[in-house]
């Protein structure tokens, strides 16, 4: 059997864990693995692929991004993209394909098993935002590099007695604001679940400020929604392939409306990349591997239009058809416990 593997979408640590499991349990059944180059974009105008066997991927499971690279590319948006796929799968002989991704990735790989493509998905987003899942591989590295960032934003801001805002990653869900805020110990922490006032942020700061904090740490998520403002704060309205506006700009609009209604020196942060493009801490090179294994299990035993997920500690399948692509926001139990009592 020869098996296809391709990474769509953004980044996250873990990536290459995925992989590495994959070429592994394929080596054991006796499949061929051929990795996709730049996601989707491989199997449509600009087909690239390379082999992949155990000594190429034998030492990749702690490497950050992907060895077979990525892209947002997207068939559906594509005149006769789906058509396209489905005929350079045949093409390039691939009896399956296991497409990592998130939600966008995923919904591409629904419509081709939809078509009859023998499709298999591993879910893929450091946002932790993918329904049917309890978690994905690379959130809690995100996590982990996104608090030691705010750690060290949170020591400088002490020192010069000034207000620190740290935009996070999150467009609809604030898991990353969420964990790495709480466990930085942050003063307020703003998420996309939660719109915010402006002067309710300002109330905020200049009583913190009257109570003797000196130095103050705010976490936004990208997403963050401003109440009465319609849509998220972004720099500009460029979009990617699925429609999703760049991201971009809350940080450094709500620092400059503190500044100016309080006086007090406020600064912005954006750790994105960085956060990003951290090895996989262990936690996420091991759900990466089972998640790899497991999709391997899957094309063998013929339950395509699946995908493989996290119940509890237990590797599960999911179909594909079932899932509505809803955002997995954070919800209101979690918010309650971690954030509410300290703010």
């Amino acid at each position: 059997m020869r098996i296809g593997v391709l990474t769509g979408g953004g980044d996250a640590p873990g990536l290459n864990a995925v992989i590495r499991g994959v070429v592994f349990a394929a080596q054991r059944e006796g499949f061929e693995v051929v990795g996709v180059k730049r996601g989707w974009a491989g199997l449509l105008d600009r087909v690239e692929t390379e082999p992949l066997n155990p000594d190429k991927v034998r030492d990749i499971i702690d490497e950050a991004g992907t060895i077979i690279l990525t892209s947002r590319t997207n068939p559906l948006k594509e005149q006769g993209g789906v058509d396209a796929v489905i005929s350079n799968i045949e093409k390039l002989g691939l009896d399956a394909l296991i497409a990592i991704g998130g939600d966008d990735t995923l919904s591409v790989a629904a419509e081709l098993s939809k078509r009859g493509a023998k499709v298999v998905g591993v879910p893929k987003t450091i946002d932790n935002d993918v329904e049917g899942t309890d978690f994905t591989f690379g959130f809690l590295t995100a996590v982990e590099q996104a608090t030691e960032a705010l750690d060290n934003l949170k020591a400088t801001a002490a020192a010069h007695e000034r207000v620190m805002v740290a935009e996070i990653m999150g467009r609809h869900a604030g898991w990353i604001a969420l964990y790495s805020g709480v466990a930085a110990g942050a003063d307020l922490i703003l998420i996309p679940e939660k719109p915010f006032k402006i002067s309710d942020v300002v109330e905020f700061v200049k009583r913190r400020k009257g109570e003797g904090k000196a130095g103050m740490l705010i976490v936004v998520a990208e997403g963050a929604l401003i109440a009465d403002y319609e849509g998220p704060v972004t720099k500009d309205m460029k979009k990617d392939a699925f429609g999703h506006v760049y991201l971009g700009g809350i940080g450094e609009f709500l620092a400059k409306e503190i500044e100016k209604a309080t006086g007090f020196e406020t600064r912005a942060v954006v750790p994105a990349h960085i956060i990003r493009g951290k090895r996989p801490i262990a936690f996420d090179r091991v759900l990466a591997t089972r998640f790899g294994v497991e999709a391997v299990r899957l094309v063998k035993e013929g339950h395509f239009g699946k995908m493989v997920a996290l119940s509890g500690t237990r590797i599960v399948e999911r179909a594909l058809e079932d899932m509505s692509w809803k955002t997995r926001t954070v919800d209101e139990e979690i918010y309650r416990q971690a954030v509410v009592p300290f703010q």
